[in-house]
């Protein structure tokens, strides 16, 4: 392997396209798209894919991309040790994060590791459970974030360590909050609402409870992308769920009221690892955090 191909390549998946990576490498573009195909030929398998008028990592790329970023993530602070004779090399904090997990959770669970006397360089990828599972299990991962614990039918061994679980807030823009928050839970029937796919745990407790209750909303999107769904809310398409530990700071971002809360469905969510017994410190801070302040660990319980 040629790793002045695999920095052309590193370079193009950051930039986006071959056109942008070349002038950030003030190189031409035909060069660095025959390097990366030489690259390509050399591990036998397809990087880029077509995405419009860019380009998009196939699954395969997106592995060796994260490779690359670890390669010269290190080859920098080789540079700066070289040129300063300072050891300014941090360790990394490398975290998985389901994309179901809504963005302000995973940014209040993992603030402490930011904030640690000697912090680590945190690096977070988003994926599919059982693909970061994969990863955690060979040591690409120290930790997972995630809505719900690592399934026991695993070929490998990783351990779930809960942090807490709160309750449900229903909310909607101004005017929708007003007119479906009298006769709440049952004014849902009908309702518009944005709701997260049914491959996440609280979708599928929601809808038990929804059901056990014949409350039959008018589910107008699903989605699995929880920033997602928070544009469409903010831009008044449906009422929305968010975990009741975010509620205020969502509705300060994002201006919407809350239409009421669910307390018999719990978003719960876990940190898992590759070991019983976590030793890495940024882990250990943001478990202890997690269980002493972002949830009200008398309702976890």
């Amino acid at each position: 392997m040629n790793y002045h191909h695999l920095y052309y390549f590193w370079m193009t998946a950051n930039a986006g396209t071959v056109t942008a990576a070349a002038e950030l490498l003030h190189l031409a573009r035909p060069t660095v798209a025959a390097q990366i195909k030489e690259l390509e030929g050399a591990f036998g398998k397809n990087l880029f894919e077509k995405q419009g008028r860019g380009l998009a990592l196939t699954e395969f790329g997106t592995q060796v991309h994260k490779y690359a970023d670890e390669i010269f993530s290190i080859g920098h602070e080789l540079r700066e040790f070289v040129k300063t004779g300072h050891l300014g090399n941090r360790k990394r904090f490398v975290v998985g994060l389901p994309d179901v997990v809504p963005k302000h959770v995973a940014f209040q669970l993992l603030k402490p590791a930011l904030h640690m006397d000697e912090r680590p360089r945190t690096v977070c990828y988003e994926g599919k459970l059982p693909d970061l599972l994969t990863d955690l299990a060979l040591h690409k991962l120290d930790l997972i974030i995630s809505d719900a614990p690592a399934p026991t039918t695993m070929e490998f061994k990783v351990y779930n360590h809960k942090l807490g679980e709160c309750g449900l807030s229903m909310l909607a823009v101004p005017s929708m909050a007003k007119k479906y928050r009298r006769g709440f839970p049952h004014s849902l029937t009908d309702a518009p609402c944005l709701l997260p796919t049914d491959h996440t745990a609280v979708r599928r407790s929601l809808d038990v409870w929804l059901d056990n209750l014949e409350i039959f909303p008018e589910i107008v999107a699903e989605f699995e992308d929880s920033a997602l769904l928070k544009v469409f809310g903010q831009h008044g398409e449906g009422i929305f769920p968010v975990p009741t530990a975010i509620e205020e700071l969502v509705k300060k971002q994002l201006g919407v009221h809350l239409v009421g809360r669910i307390e018999d469905v719990r978003d719960k969510f876990y940190a898992i690892s590759a070991e019983k017994r976590v030793h890495h410190a940024a882990t250990l801070k943001i478990v202890k955090q997690a269980r002493n302040e972002l949830f009200d660990q008398s309702e976890s319980s």
